[in-house]
């Protein structure tokens, strides 16, 4: 069996400014989105056969193209996104095979850089018998939950905290359930599945895989990728 990932990166990333769509962002001349589907395909125990791209209408041709020679054998579809990360994962999600398939990530561009081994903890956690598969990474900071009025409410113990990363894996059918459900407000695919009932799992993830969202994360990008190319 084998794995697909779906990319949304239809996202214009107004945190990070500029006149770009943050996943066309350059990093040492390639953009965000490059870097991505490099270091999907880097995992080759993921048995990664089939990525899908959904991308801001119009681009489809300039953006397959562009990811071609990165994807190597596995197949490539660019399609149009949504004005929502959701509607594009949907978009996506319809044109991934049926058949042959055991296990789909879906993988945010805007973490470029996670490394290889995090991406085949999560495809072998789901080809374990997991329904749904986060990368988390300790919480380091104190966390305070707050009112609307700005007043702290309280201070959740941090050792029972995490933050999720991307790529998250899941079984193919449980994914199309938990986007067929019609969930709104959800944040990311796997608080989806968390609100049908069904259980998700942690594995390692890594601080290489930060979100880029800010103009700060771009320096922080370039520095780990200089850093990679010395290594």
């Amino acid at each position: 069996m084998s794995t697909a990932a779906i990319i949304p990166a239809a996202g214009l990333g107004l945190r990070l400014g500029g006149e770009n769509y943050k996943a066309f962002r350059e990093v040492g001349g390639d953009s965000l989105l490059v870097h991505a589907v490099r270091g999907l395909k880097a995992a080759t125990a993921a048995d990664l056969v089939c990525f899908v791209v959904a991308v801001p209408p119009g681009f489809e041709e300039s953006v397959a193209k562009e990811l071609e020679p990165y994807a190597g054998a596995a197949r490539l579809l660019v399609v149009p996104g949504g004005a929502e990360r959701p509607d594009s994962v949907r978009a996506a999600l319809d044109v991934v095979p049926t058949e042959g398939i055991d296990c789909i990530l879906v993988h945010d561009a805007a973490r470029a850089f996670v490394p290889a081994e995090v991406v085949e903890r999560v495809v072998a956690a789901v080809r374990g018998g997991a329904p749904a598969v986060v990368p988390a990474v300790a919480v380091t900071d104190t966390i305070k939950r707050v009112s609307a009025t700005g007043e702290v409410v309280d201070t959740p113990d941090r050792s029972t905290l995490v933050a999720v990363q991307t790529p998250q894996g899941f079984e193919p059918g449980v994914l199309r359930r938990a986007h067929a459900a019609g969930i709104v407000g959800a944040t990311d695919d796997a608080m989806m599945c968390e609100r049908l009932g069904v259980p998700v799992m942690t594995v390692e993830g890594s601080q290489d895989a930060f979100k880029v969202t800010r103009p700060q994360d771009l320096l922080l990008a370039e520095a780990l990728l200089a850093e990679r190319r010395l290594g």
